[in-house]
């Protein structure tokens, strides 16, 4: 069904995509080229919400040569009206022969429809070409919608030891500057970066996007349950903060409840039965406000709790070429009597990064529950 040019083609409109690696979301991350007679005509790709998407970029530099020319995109059209007009009909009225797609829209308000209504236009509509590849894209976005919560990925960098820290909770710093670069860039993709009221004792960090340039901060959460957070804390410099605790509402600690919310900080209440954060409730809360990938640096205790809570789909590894002997573990979990026969996670990438690795394992049933 499809050529080596086919291929070429739906490789540049994924490189094209991913110029919208850190400004589309909510919106999905979509590439278009459109292609006459062997000639590319028209590219885009959609850059952020609101705006206008990638077909319309790429038909608006086509104009008239879009007449019987194909479309390689990887996402299928919209068929909807949202903060923009459907990109079907604006396929249609530019009069195209062909589109080819690498992945349908998860979206229920498209989910094949854009496809089908571009066929009863007359227009050939070729489905699943670099499927794979569309979908890494796209896991924040794919996992929202097809789950109602983020593609949650936890990067941890530690020694062949597997300690994040000295016993005396000294970190900085276990890997190279082209390891923490790299986590600086998985960080900028995020939606929102995730911490816990512990990091922010003991590290104090920022939790910013430094060492990659972006036009967009990520949203920082902080997970603090009993609301102990300084309102000093460097995190929160900046406002915009959401705080997320298990107090059910200012009564407990009003004066730095109302000092955290005038600085611009949200605080939203998600107890669990324990008087600790539901994590899960947490993660279908954030889904709410259109959080597609969420990016997680902790420590060993709430790492802890989300792998308890069945809360990580992605495990980003940093590992120095050093041991450190006694220290703080990665991920704090219960002791087991047996070896598990089979494991949850699959490796999919493997980096040298200087003299550090980089190791990315995703979790086989989340994969499996997004369709990758």
């Amino acid at each position: 069904m499809f050529s080596s040019t086919d291929a070429q083609l739906m490789r540049r409109a994924l490189d094209l995509a991913a110029n919208g690696l850190f400004t589309t979301d909510p919106n999905p991350r979509v590439g278009c080229v459109i292609v006459r007679e062997g000639q590319i005509v028209g590219e885009g790709w959609h850059q952020r919400a609101g705006e206008p998407h990638a077909e319309v970029h790429a038909l608006q530099q086509a104009g008239d040569l879009a007449r019987q020319a194909s479309v390689y995109l990887n996402l299928e059209p919209c068929s909807h009206q949202g903060r923009t007009p459907p990109c079907s009909d604006a396929l249609i009225r530019a009069g195209v022969s062909r589109v080819v797609v690498a992945m349908q829209d998860p979206n229920p308000l498209v989910n094949g429809e854009g496809a089908e209504r571009l066929r009863q236009a007359g227009i050939r509509v070729d489905l699943g070409l670099m499927q794979k590849e569309a979908i890494e894209l796209n896991l924040g976005f794919i996992s929202r919608i097809k789950r109602q919560q983020p593609w949650v990925r936890m990067k941890l960098a530690a020694s062949l030891d597997g300690k994040t820290a000295l016993q005396n909770r000294q970190s900085q710093w276990i890997t190279d500057l082209s390891a923490r670069r790299d986590g600086h860039a998985w960080r900028a993709r995020a939606s929102a970066i995730l911490t816990g009221i512990g990091t922010v004792r003991d590290d104090d960090p920022l939790m910013n996007v430094r060492l990659v340039e972006t036009t967009r901060q990520p949203v920082k959460v902080l997970v603090d349950s009993r609301l102990d957070v300084s309102a000093d804390a460097r995190m929160l410099a900046s406002p915009g903060v959401w705080i997320v605790t298990a107090l059910q509402s200012d009564a407990e600690k009003p004066s730095l409840w109302r000092q955290l919310s005038d600085a611009g900080h949200r605080i939203v209440s998600i107890p669990n039965a324990q008087s600790k954060v539901d994590l899960k409730a947490m993660l279908r809360w954030l889904a709410n406000e259109g959080v597609n990938e969420l990016h997680v640096e902790a420590g060993s205790k709430l790492n802890g709790s989300l792998f308890r809570e069945h809360c990580v789909d992605e495990l980003l590894l940093y590992f120095a070429p050093q041991l450190l002997g006694p220290g703080l573990d990665m991920i704090e979990l219960p002791s087991l009597e047996q070896i598990p026969g089979e494991s949850d996670w699959a490796f999919v990438e493997h980096a040298g990064l200087g003299r550090d690795l980089r190791l990315r394992l995703c979790k086989t049933a989340s994969l499996a529950a997004i369709g990758a």
